[in-house]
C-alpha cells in the first residue's frame, strides 16, 4: 500500500536534511576542520621538525607578522595583484561579452573558444606564459624586437620591476573568460524591448549603454567581481610555477608567503598565523565591498 498523505507530510520535513547531510559532512571535514586546525596552529609554536617543542604562544605570531618586513611587502603586492588583475579581467571580459553578443559568422565557435584560457589548468598556463616571457626564445621578446619596441631581450620574470606585472597579465588572460561568460548571460537576459523603446525615443548607443545595459548588469557585475576578488586573492599556483615568489620578494603575495613559510620553512605556526590574518583582511574587504555594492544596486 502507498504512503498516506498524513504520514507523507510527517516524514517530508526530514527528507531535505537527510539529502543534505552528506554534503554538510564533507564540508565539515574538508573546509571547517582544516580552518579550525589552522586557527589552533596560529596560536602555537608549531615547527613540524620540532614535535617536542609545540607550545601555546597566544598571539606572538601575529605580533611578529606586523614587524615582519616581508609581510608588509607581500601585503602591498597582494593589493596590487587583486586590484589590477580583477580590473583588467573585468574590462577585457566586458569587451569580449559585448562582441560575443553581436551577430556575426561563427559566433557559436567564438563563444566556445573563449572558454579555453579558463578551462586550462593553472600549471599549464604558468608554464606556457613562462615560455612566452623567456628572454632567449620567448615570442614576446621576438615580437617586440622585430617591431623595434625593444633594443635587447628583456628578462620579464627575472626583473623585479616587471615580474609582478607580467604575472598579472598572465592571470588576466586566464580569468577574463569568467567575466565574459557571466556578462554575456546578463546581456542576453535584458529584454530587447528596452532598446527598441530607447531607439524610438531617440537615445544613442552610448545613452542606451549607460541607462539600460549597465543598470541591468549591476547584479551580475557585483557577484562576478566578488567571486573574482576571492579567487584572485587566494591564487598562488600561477605565481609559484612562474617565479616561486622571486626574484627576491618581487612577486610575493600574502597567501604565497604563508604557503612558503609553512611548506618550505616547515613553520606551520607562523604560516597559519599569516593565513588567518589574510583571511580576516579579505573578509573585511568583502564586507565593505558588499555594503558599497548593495547600496549601488538598490
Amino acid at each position: 500500500m502507498g504512503m498516506t498523505p498524513r504520514r507523507y507530510r510527517r516524514r517530508l520535513p526530514v527528507l531535505p536534511y537527510v539529502l543534505l547531510s552528506p554534503v554538510v559532512l564533507v564540508t565539515l571535514v574538508i573546509i571547517f576542520y582544516p580552518m579550525l586546525q589552522a586557527i589552533w596552529m596560529s596560536v602555537h609554536d608549531y615547527i613540524i621538525w620540532k614535535p617536542q617543542d609545540i607550545r601555546f604562544n597566544a598571539f606572538a605570531h601575529f605580533v611578529t607578522a606586523f614587524s615582519d618586513e616581508v609581510f608588509w611587502i607581500s601585503l602591498w603586492h597582494t593589493a596590487i595583484w587583486i586590484s589590477l588583475t580583477v580590473s583588467l579581467q573585468l574590462a577585457l571580459g566586458f569587451a569580449a561579452a559585448i562582441l560575443l553578443n553581436q551577430d556575426f559568422p561563427w559566433r557559436a565557435l567564438a563563444r566556445g573558444l573563449i572558454i579555453i584560457p579558463w578551462a586550462l589548468p593553472s600549471v599549464v598556463i604558468g608554464l606556457m606564459w613562462s615560455w612566452v616571457y623567456d628572454p632567449n626564445y620567448g615570442v614576446l621578446n621576438d615580437f617586440m624586437l622585430r617591431f623595434g619596441l625593444l633594443t635587447q631581450s628583456m628578462p620579464w620574470l627575472a626583473n623585479p620591476d616587471t615580474a609582478l606585472y607580467a604575472i598579472i597579465l598572465t592571470l588576466t588572460w586566464q580569468g577574463f573568460p569568467f567575466f565574459a561568460v557571466m556578462i554575456l548571460a546578463g546581456l542576453q537576459a535584458i529584454p530587447s524591448s528596452y532598446y527598441e523603446a530607447a531607439e524610438l525615443d531617440g537615445a544613442s548607443r552610448r545613452q542606451q549603454f549607460w541607462h539600460i545595459t549597465l543598470p541591468s548588469l549591476k547584479g551580475v557585475l557585483v557577484t562576478a567581481v566578488l567571486l573574482r576578488i576571492i579567487w584572485v586573492a587566494n591564487s598562488i599556483d600561477v605565481i609559484y610555477v612562474m617565479t616561486s615568489g622571486g626574484p627576491g620578494y618581487a612577486t610575493h603575495t600574502l597567501p604565497l608567503y604563508a604557503f612558503l613559510r609553512t611548506y618550505t620553512a616547515m613553520d606551520f605556526g607562523y604560516g597559519s598565523a599569516l593565513a588567518v590574518l589574510f583571511t580576516l583582511m579579505l573578509l573585511g574587504v568583502v564586507v565593505l565591498y558588499l555594503r558599497r555594492a548593495g547600496r549601488d544596486v538598490t
